[in-house]
């Protein structure tokens, strides 16, 4: 077998039954096109652990030519039910990175909230007008600029979404300071999705006992931090928080202390994330670079 220092590594978000789904309009795969996609792979490429990928990094091994490896990020329920039976059928291997917080404390993600929000509207100038609305309602209390100032600043298309999505996107994301865009957001998600958070959350996400399950039948769990942060927005008393609960969180779930991996939140980072990273033993990180 011809090996190989090169990897394919394949991300998953959301996966789904579109067509019988509550949000057809969120941005997922169809689980029929996730199952032709492995086929693919698999008679393209030859799967690889995370297992094999870390003894990679630690010795220095070679990998098999055309190696791929396939990571999940926020442990949905939908993985679960849809991509871990199809990959334990299979025999494969899949690298699930779930948020703590989601899990532990039945809360909704923004950025989930936010997907939601905009999955729930075809017309999405309606939440683009509330999202302006709310700014100027909240403009003197929060100090905010002007409503135009942030969509000129931030109202720039990208390769999946529109101007109008990346600002609403960003806005509630990392523009405002934190308390603001929560409020903004919690209230478009009540406004829009009309379900109690708790209510969402759980059937959004896995809980443990799930990702015990996955963990027993040979899937990898790594660390995509406790509150999805941004990790370079935060000083370095707040990264390590992010780190550690994230750590004590793989150690309930069974998983190495010594011998973990971290999928970045939004494939943010800084140098202060690595000296971190290196502090509490992560063996390797994953980002994205778009190009």
């Amino acid at each position: 077998m011809k090996k190989s220092k090169r990897v394919t590594i394949v991300m998953y978000h959301y996966v789904r039954e579109l067509n019988h789904s509550r949000y057809k309009d969120i941005k997922g795969l169809d689980f029929f096109l996730f199952r032709e996609q492995i086929g693919y792979l698999k008679k393209h490429y030859q799967f690889i652990t995370m297992e094999m990928l870390i003894d990679a990094f630690d010795n220095d091994t070679a990998l098999p030519t055309k190696s791929v490896l396939l990571t999940f990020d926020d442990a949905y329920c939908d993985h679960f039910r849809y991509v871990f039976p199809l990959l334990n059928e299979q025999n494969l291997q899949g690298s699930f990175f779930p948020n703590v917080k989601a899990i532990t404390e039945h809360i909704v993600l923004d950025v989930n909230k936010i997907h939601f929000i905009l999955a729930s509207v075809k017309d999405k100038s309606i939440i683009l007008e509330k999202v302006k609305k709310k700014i100027r309602k909240y403009r003197k209390e929060y100090n905010l600029k002007s409503d135009l100032y942030y969509f000129e600043k931030l109202a720039h298309p990208s390769r999946y979404d529109s101007a109008d999505v990346v600002f609403i996107k960003r806005i509630l994301q990392v523009e405002l300071e934190e308390s603001i865009r929560k409020k903004i957001t919690n209230e478009l998600f009540e406004e829009f999705v009309g379900i109690s958070e708790d209510t969402f959350s759980r059937e959004l996400y896995m809980d443990i006992d799930q990702l015990k399950c996955m963990r027993r039948n040979g899937m990898y769990i790594g660390s995509h931090g406790y509150d999805h942060y941004y990790l370079s927005t935060l000083n370095r008393n707040d990264q390590e928080h992010e780190i550690k609960k994230s750590i004590q969180f793989l150690e309930n779930v069974g998983c190495d202390p010594n011998s973990w991996t971290m999928c970045y939140p939004y494939g943010n980072y800084n140098e202060t994330t690595i000296e971190l990273l290196k502090k509490y033993n992560c063996k390797l990180a994953l980002t994205i670079k778009p190009n």
